[in-house]
């Protein structure tokens, strides 16, 4: 019975960090006009050091992403990516000084039965962000997802990150914000009544921002019904 109960727990606790798997870009932050900058994309759990494989189970179901790179003129160019055992790779070379936000985008995903779960059933919705300062300036990420969820880069300084999390391009307010670092550790903000949130950054390491917020419209999605959208962002910084 207790060998039952423990397979049982275990089951259900795999089932769910799958659920809790995100997409997020890594990137160099600092980049320099005229030089290759490359750009990965991965899928899994930082904090729990999950790192899905690119041809294992999971990652297969989440690959149809579309990635871009946007200028600081607002020029939006895809970036084509090509395959590794781990991540996706592509690159792109900066033409001009400022501030340079790649947005990977993906609502491709299809629809889960969680009802056993007491989460229902629902489409996943993918963002994620990623900043890289081309001419050490000063300047804003762009927000370019007008049917889900998406994090700004609003900061004035490198002492303390400010984000602003919109939700088709409103202010999210009293929303909760992840904050992921290695080895679990994990905290938890919200934002305030303009979708803002801010801390610092005590250790040296990579950070991932994640922030999820439910749309409930039922439709369908290749011929099978959902209650809800579950929208997803990441942002990293390294």
């Amino acid at each position: 019975m207790k060998k039952s109960i423990l397979t049982f727990a275990l089951i259900v606790l795999a089932t769910t960090q799958t659920f809790a798997h995100y997409l997020w870009i890594e990137t160099n932050p600092n980049g320099a006009i005229g030089k290759e900058q490359e750009v990965k994309v991965y899928f899994g759990e930082y904090t729990y050091g999950v790192i899905e494989k690119v041809n294992g189970e999971a990652f297969p179901k989440v690959k149809d992403f579309k990635l871009w790179v946007v200028d600081v003129a607002g020029n939006k160019t895809q970036i084509k990516v090509t395959s590794t055992e781990d991540y996706y790779l592509g690159t792109f070379t900066p033409a001009s000084k400022g501030i340079h936000t790649i947005i990977l985008n993906n609502d491709k995903i299809d629809v889960i039965d969680y009802t056993k779960y007491d989460f229902g059933i629902f489409k996943t919705h993918y963002h994620a962000v990623a900043k890289v300062n081309v001419g050490n300036t000063r300047g804003k990420t762009k927000a370019l997802n007008n049917k889900g969820i998406t994090v700004k880069d609003i900061s004035e300084n490198k002492k303390e990150i400010k984000l602003q999390v919109l939700y088709k391009e409103k202010p999210l307010v009293k929303n909760e914000v992840k904050i992921y670092v290695s080895d679990q550790w994990s905290k938890t903000l919200e934002t305030d009544d303009n979708g803002l949130v801010s801390f610092k950054l005590p250790w040296k390491t990579k950070y991932i921002i994640e922030t999820t917020t439910k749309e409930e419209v039922p439709d369908e999605y290749k011929g099978k019904a959902y209650e809800f959208i579950w929208h997803c962002v990441t942002y990293c910084i390294l």
